[in-house]
């Protein structure tokens, strides 16, 4: 679309979703993302679950277009140490540390 304006970060607490807690933003990004093909794809959606509801931040930001128009954009903010500790907890086995991979998944 012509005419873009760029986007702005804007404080959640002053949007439609500033009751939303971890949950809340776990069943968006699967509202969001659910639907789109690919192993990979849904990799990446498993993962940015476990990041929101291991405490990463969400970042809304409104990109906007000189004819007016205006879209919400998602993004996860960097992840918690919580997050990277799970993370090793899952790689671990009976054979020690990365004992299997983790999937990081690609964003669509």
């Amino acid at each position: 679309m012509e005419g873009y304006l760029g986007e702005t970060k804007v404080e959640i607490n002053k949007t439609k979703y500033a009751m939303y807690g971890q949950q809340d933003w776990a069943m968006l990004w699967i509202e969001m993302y659910s639907v789109i093909d690919g192993s990979h794809h849904k990799d990446w959606l498993t993962d940015q679950i476990a990041r929101i509801l291991k405490g990463t931040k969400v970042i809304v930001k409104v990109a906007k277009w000189g004819n007016g128009t205006e879209n919400e954009r998602f993004s996860l903010g960097d992840p918690t140490k919580e997050y990277w500790d799970w993370v090793e907890l899952m790689k671990a086995g009976e054979d020690g540390a990365n004992t299997y991979d983790y999937d990081f998944g690609i964003a669509p």
